[in-house]
């Protein structure tokens, strides 16, 4: 499956990471030199205005899509098209965000605080990152016809991936992102092949998003919850992730009578740059019927496992080791 897609796909099934996670803080004059670098790039992926194509490649294959985003005082307008894969479109208003499906004439309408997509890279201000990431400037380059910054995050364990940025100098913009594995090599890049800041955007054309004429419309019945009150927990944490948030959603049944659906618990992690997200539901012999890691390139994985009568899935961006501490540690209540 293209990167593209399934970055989608991701971020319509997991894609409340920074909901979760809530505003992320300002800077404050005790904060390390590593928080004040993550929050300058995370303004700056909130507060430009810019339009460009970028694309993603990793060995899955390469796809590209075309943003563009507008930042009107406190409001913030975003508009996310693919150029490969399936045709759709994603426009957000705020935490409003509509997904347009144009082959299937569906759209989902769901609240997010931000689509997680490139160029963005925080996720929580979380004092604690520099526990586990370390930041070292390595020089300068020109990437795209600008100027940038080029700054590494060095995992300090074994249980993230690194990170190599190149950063707009002037506005912080990240316009170049590769994520490393445990021995530096590079596993996926994101990165503009076109970028205009300060674009003269049409605020009218992002304003599309309320114009739904034609497409069946799908809103997400999310349910706050707790990991506590469904009856999990971690006997075991795992380094520098912490809970974010937990949900319970609907999911509908393949193959079975019309309308049928059962719902699954969505718990989610971060240890403010990588996320994972444990899903547990009942166990269905005809659904599930394949344990084990799953590579969908690049850097995401996914682990699955029968635990008794549930059926657990983590999620991530992390190595596969960190989905197992996660999967291993999940223990039903008694």
């Amino acid at each position: 499956m293209q990167r593209w897609v399934r970055c989608v796909l991701l971020v319509l099934v997991c894609g409340l990471c920074a909901a979760q996670a809530g505003e992320v803080t300002p800077v404050t004059a005790t904060e390390t030199p590593l928080q004040a670098w993550l929050m300058r790039v995370h303004h700056a992926a909130r507060q430009s205005v810019y339009t460009g194509t970028f694309v993603v490649s990793s060995s899955g294959g390469m796809a590209s899509a075309r943003i563009w985003h507008v930042c009107d005082g406190a409001q913030q307008l975003e508009r996310v098209e693919t150029l490969s894969g399936t045709p759709r479109a994603i426009f957000r208003r705020n935490d409003q965000v509509v997904t347009f499906f144009p082959l299937s004439r569906i759209a989902v309408a769901e609240v997010r605080e931000s689509l997680g997509l490139f160029p963005s890279l925080l996720q929580s201000s979380d004092s604690s990152i520099g526990e586990y990431y370390q930041l070292k400037i390595l020089g300068s380059e020109r990437i795209a016809g600008f100027d940038a910054e080029v700054a590494q995050l060095v995992p300090v364990d074994r249980w993230r991936y690194g990170y190599r940025v190149w950063s707009e100098k002037r506005t912080g913009l990240i316009i170049q992102l590769q994520t490393l594995d445990l021995d530096g090599k590079v596993l996926e890049q994101a990165a503009f092949s076109d970028l205009q800041l300060d674009a003269a955007v049409n605020v009218g054309k992002l304003s599309r998003m309320g114009n739904t004429d034609g497409y069946r419309v799908l809103r997400p019945d999310l349910q706050k919850t707790s990991a506590d009150a469904q009856g999990w927990t971690l006997h075991r944490q795992v380094a520098g992730f912490k809970p974010m948030g937990c949900y319970q959603r609907p999911i509908a049944v393949p193959n079975s009578a019309a309308g049928s659906t059962t719902s699954t618990m969505q718990w989610i992690f971060s240890d403010g740059v990588a996320t994972v997200s444990l899903f547990v539901e009942a166990f269905d012999p005809r659904r599930h019927q394949r344990e084990g890691v799953t590579d969908m390139g690049g850097a995401t994985h996914t682990l699955t496992r029968h635990i008794n009568e549930w059926w657990a899935t983590a999620v991530g961006e992390v190595p596969p080791g960190t989905l197992q501490a996660f999967i291993l540690a999940l223990e039903r209540k008694k």
